[in-house]
């Protein structure tokens, strides 16, 4: 039998995630340390920020461990697994550790730790020829340890995208109906979520849902609400230097922090979702709903290819590519497409037919875990 292949033992990890900003990082890592630990692995998750765990997993997770940014390796030493989350930097005492573990392993003592960088999610053509490859370390404290690059992705050819495997019995059970109607959604009303940035296209398509029927707007916590309250307050002021009424207000609610399976459900409730960095839409994917990206901006421009690269990846229709291009300033003062239900339909075609394509392939811990057992 191919290693690949083999059941996985039980392992302990330690996954290190340094918190950058939006908690995209830590809420990947939690997904992954949660998956891991139902699947009987011990996990030890340490990072510089928990403070969104107190919000998107109020209840931890039974084999979870979450602790402070190490200084110094646990008396127990490294774990068999060592998870570097988006490139971040480990500690040196904690890289020594590994060194000295893997020169005992060299020596007959021991196995020595699996040292794997989780990069970030792109459909760009790279990630296939990255995937895998080992990278040897030759100096500082970890020197004579190897690295292992393990890149997400949309394709066989990659370490795919996570996916807890009771998902889709849980989206199968899924109350949509209920879950709409406690949200003071009306039956034929089109439910959009957003989660976002700050994205260029945003008061545009605010003016187009304030004119569009039977339509209710969920703004997520933060810097989607922040953005769209400015707008709201823009509107007003040209209001009164016209000395005209505000006009209709566009139907909204304004949603509370929430854990990531009532995001997940929220997502799955919606008509159309707008979503933003990594993790969110591998969950808008999974949902099988209509979705619009907000990429994470990069100064160097180099996000413009990693979304056309995806919109390849998906066969996205003409008329969700002119959407992803204005809401993220790709053509800057571009028009939106009217989202009316034929248009919502493609959209939501050429989502279920990408979430096919994903559940025909193992999902990023099966690899992964394939991975651990054919290298250790």
């Amino acid at each position: 039998m191919n290693a690949s292949h083999l059941p996985p033992s039980p392992r302990t990890w330690d996954v290190f995630c340094q918190v950058i900003d939006n908690f995209g990082d830590i809420g990947v890592c939690w997904r992954l340390s949660a998956d891991l630990a139902a699947r009987g692995h011990a996990v030890r998750l340490w990072t510089d920020d928990a403070s969104a765990l107190a919000w998107m997993a109020p209840q931890g997770a039974a084999g979870v461990q979450v602790l402070p940014w190490p200084q110094q390796p646990p008396p127990s030493g490294p774990g068999d697994v060592i998870v570097e989350a988006f490139g971040c930097e480990i500690p040196p005492a904690f890289q020594a550790a590994i060194g000295a573990a893997t020169r005992a392993a060299a020596n007959g003592a021991g196995r020595a730790p699996l040292w794997i960088n989780l990069e970030y999610l792109s459909a760009e053509p790279y990630v296939e020829r990255s995937h895998r490859l080992a990278s040897p370390i030759f100096s500082g404290p970890a020197a004579g340890c190897t690295r292992w690059f393990f890149y997400p992705g949309f394709t066989a050819g990659t370490g795919g995208l996570l996916r807890e495997p009771a998902l889709a019995q849980r989206q199968a059970r899924f109350d949509r109906d209920a879950w709409r109607a406690r949200h003071a959604i009306a039956p034929g009303e089109c439910a959009i979520s957003l989660f976002c940035y700050e994205p260029p296209a945003l008061p545009a398509l605010l003016d187009q849902l304030q004119i569009r029927p039977a339509t209710r707007l969920l703004v997520t916590h933060g810097r989607a609400a922040a953005a769209v309250r400015a707008w709201q307050a823009e509107r007003n002021e040209q209001a009164t230097q016209r000395s005209q009424p505000p006009g209709d207000a566009l139907p909204m609610a304004y949603l509370e922090p929430c854990t990531q399976p009532a995001f997940d459900e929220m997502l799955w409730a919606c008509d159309l979702n707008c979503v933003r960095g990594e993790d969110s839409l591998v969950r808008a994917l999974w949902a099988g709903q209509p979705f619009v990206w907000h990429i994470y901006p990069q100064d160097d421009g180099a996000h413009h290819a990693k979304l056309q690269a995806f919109l390849d990846w998906l066969q996205a229709p003409p008329s969700l590519r002119a959407m992803h291009a204005a809401w993220n300033g790709l053509e800057h003062g571009a028009a939106l497409p009217e989202l009316s239900q034929a248009t919502l339909q493609e959209w939501r075609d050429c989502a279920r037919a990408a979430r096919q394509r994903l559940l025909d392939q193992q999902d990023l811990l099966t690899r992964l875990l394939g991975f651990v057992a054919e290298k250790s």
